[in-house]
């Protein structure tokens, strides 16, 4: 193997928010959203080199940036993106606050598809907006979405924006160009604008192609805003950096002028080159990931049915977290999440987490080696198979 992703590199002590927020010995995290892997040998060169000049001083983003962005969309995704649509900031979660401050008043409404990333909700309600769930429909141990209810709640005046995340978190769905069809013709409607985080786009396994929700057509180009971000798939979430890309001139002074607001218009010279390495040197890294991130799911699925046949893991289209159905144990999310905590610890997080339809279920990150996956597994065993 080219890449070892089987290496265990100790994370304790390095400041870490997944592996150093508990402080008791031998606990193992599978819970924030970062991976335990060494990033691209091309992004660690890029910022050794970056490192040993020095001088650490305020960034102006190069014309490269954009350029590199724009033909990793179009050569990856199909994706044709105009430099001049992209506004960079410090992260999605603040991009997505940023657009909302811009697109909303106090008091409107915001659609979000539930259960979901748990950082939609305080968006919405550091914004002063009021949350409206339009939740996902388990049925056969798969999530759907329930477009009658989506049309009823779009049809409401005050509402003003959806939340889209695609490929989905938690429930692990890559949604398919029809649904993203009738999600746009449905907004679109009802003068409903998305804002469409697809910050694990480049997290999908075969079959389940990541269709960019701005690509479908000019109207839905001109009615949406994308959040995007090597961080999720590179491993670069510390460096902080993200992109907006709107293509409507009106709109994105309005989402500028947010971020001038926010203050989340600087950027680090890190997260800038990072993002260079990243779309111009690593794709063969990332195909690589993305093999070892199935395999880890494949053994998931086979230990689940071997050891664990009473719960269901759901099916994985993007992203590298898993979610898993854990009704049949009857004791509720927050209980199994803190006995195995507290009794074996590992750290997953609670469905609970994610609103409304997150109750029964948890959800496990496996990007990790095999033999801390492995681990992990057998203590999960432990709790759920008593």
């Amino acid at each position: 193997m080219k890449y070892n992703f089987d290496e265990i590199i100790p994370r304790r002590g390095t400041n870490s928010y997944k592996w150093d927020t508990p402080e008791e010995e031998n606990v193992l995290p599978m819970w924030v959203a970062d991976m335990d892997f060494r990033t691209a040998p091309a992004i660690i060169e890029t910022l050794r080199r970056r490192v040993e000049h020095g001088i650490f001083g305020y960034t102006k983003v190069p014309q490269n940036y954009y350029d590199t962005i724009v033909k990793w969309f179009i050569n990856r995704h199909q994706w044709e993106i105009d430099s001049q649509w992209i506004i960079y900031t410090s992260g999605v979660v603040p991009a997505i606050s940023a657009i909302i401050k811009a697109m909303t008043i106090p008091g409107d409404k915001i659609i979000v598809q539930t259960p979901v990333y748990n950082c939609f909700y305080s968006s919405i309600r550091n914004n002063g907006c009021r949350m409206i769930a339009n939740n996902l429909i388990y049925q056969e141990g798969r999530y759907t979405i329930d477009f009658d209810d989506l049309e009823l709640k779009a049809a409401d005046p005050e509402t003003k924006l959806l939340l889209l995340c695609n490929p989905h978190n938690p429930v692990g769905r890559v949604w398919t160009s029809e649904e993203l069809q009738r999600i746009g013709d449905i907004c679109l409607q009802n003068g409903v604008f998305i804002i469409a985080d697809e910050i694990h786009c480049e997290l999908t396994y075969e079959g389940h192609n990541y269709t960019p929700f701005a690509s479908l057509s000019e109207e839905f180009r001109l009615h949406s805003a994308t959040c995007i971000s090597p961080s999720k798939a590179f491993n670069l979430a510390g460096l902080q950096i993200a992109n907006i890309v709107a293509a409507d001139s009106n709109i994105r002074s309005r989402i500028d002028r947010a971020i001038n607001d926010n203050e989340v218009c600087d950027v680090n010279p890190f997260g800038v080159i990072a993002t260079i390495a990243a779309y111009e040197k690593s794709e063969e890294w990332l195909d690589a990931l993305r093999k070892y991130l199935w395999e880890n799911y494949t053994y998931i699925r086979y230990f689940f049915k071997r050891h664990l046949p009473q719960y269901s893991v759901l099916p994985l289209e993007g992203t590298y977290l898993v979610w898993i159905d854990c009704r049949a144990a009857g004791i509720g999310s927050d209980n199994i999440t803190s006995c195995l905590q507290n009794k074996q610890k590992l750290m997953v997080n609670s469905g609970t987490l994610y609103g409304p339809g997150g109750e029964g279920f948890i959800r496990l990150n496996i990007a990790c080696p095999r033999k801390l996956l492995i681990e992990g597994l057998k203590r999960l065993a432990k709790v759920l198979g008593h």
